[in-house]
């Protein structure tokens, strides 16, 4: 059971021998990338401009159980992702260990820090170029979010558009610390994935913002990722192969994480003056230890 696994998610001819190039691989252009993204925000702002328009805003569109069965897709999707990559790193680490003990590289080092010269072919580059396709499908919870809370936010475009543009650059320039940028959204991705599913059929959420919570993790993790990588390519005076891919990725995923930020600053003050309001507004019997129970059931 373990080896069939291990070769469709390592062995198999078509991961083996995938090579990122503009011949082979569904948008793989540049031309592709600059297209699909206006598309992307230019669709998702007439769809909101038409309902706006045309339809009340306490009037969503009925979905039915489209959302969770998306979310339930994107879940294993990204489980999958998670799997093969590990499996394929792992594979990797395996096959080119004789070669790092000349360069004194560990496994760990390897994981934020490609050698120089590395191309953008083989087992981990089939993986990154699938989680690549999967950002496009992520793009539909925009459409999903304003057809059910007629909701369009500038963040929400712009991080769809940098995740793919970022994804882009990870296997046209052989980036370093893709690997466990990969590792670490997928992980998370399929929890929060999963637990849009849960939520979305019906079953009880939990009683502090969740998905927001995780994205905080993420973001933690992609700042420690690159600090890392950063001081490998420094300590090896220039050894990391695609870094000028990586400084534009760092300057990306830094204005994501001051947007985030606002935003999350904003909720949680939203969030504290509202249970303020609620615990200072006298109840029925007039008790302040018997109000408390009330923001309890609010939030949870």
């Amino acid at each position: 059971m373990s080896q069939t696994i291990k070769y469709w998610l390592s062995e198999h001819p078509t991961i083996l021998n995938f090579r990122w190039s503009t011949t082979h691989s569904w948008g793989s252009t540049w031309s592709f990338l600059f297209t699909a993204i206006p598309a992307y925000i230019a669709a998702a702002a007439a769809l909101h401009l038409l309902l706006t328009l045309f339809r009340r805003r306490d009037r969503p569109v009925p979905l039915g159980p489209i959302p969770a069965v998306h979310s339930l897709c994107m879940a294993l999707i990204s489980a999958v992702i998670f799997a093969g990559i590990l499996v394929s790193s792992a594979a990797e680490i395996r096959e080119t260990r004789w070669f790092w003990r000349r360069t004194k590289t560990t496994p760990f080092q390897w994981l934020l820090c490609f050698p120089l010269g590395t191309r953008p072919s083989g087992r981990v580059f089939f993986w990154s170029y699938v989680f690549y396709l999967s950002r496009f499908l992520h793009l539909l919870r925009t459409f999903f979010n304003i057809l059910r809370r007629r909701r369009l936010t500038f963040f929400h475009l712009f991080n769809q558009s940098i995740l793919i543009f970022m994804s882009f650059l990870w296997l046209e320039f052989s980036q370093s610390f893709q690997v466990l940028a990969i590792l670490s959204t997928t992980l998370l991705y399929s929890v929060v994935y999963g637990y849009r599913f849960w939520t979305g059929i019906g079953l009880p959420g939990a009683c502090f913002p969740f998905v927001v919570n995780c994205q905080v993790v993420l973001l933690g993790c992609n700042l420690v990722c690159h600090v890392g990588v950063l001081s490998l390519h420094i300590l090896k005076g220039g050894g990391c192969n695609g870094i000028g891919a990586w400084l534009c990725n760092s300057v990306l995923n830094g204005a994501i994480l001051l947007l985030f930020l606002k935003f999350y600053v904003k909720m949680y003050l939203k969030n504290s003056a509202v249970v303020d309001e609620v615990v200072s507004s006298p109840t029925h019997l007039g008790s302040e230890s018997e109000s408390r129970p009330v923001v309890k059931e609010k939030y949870c």
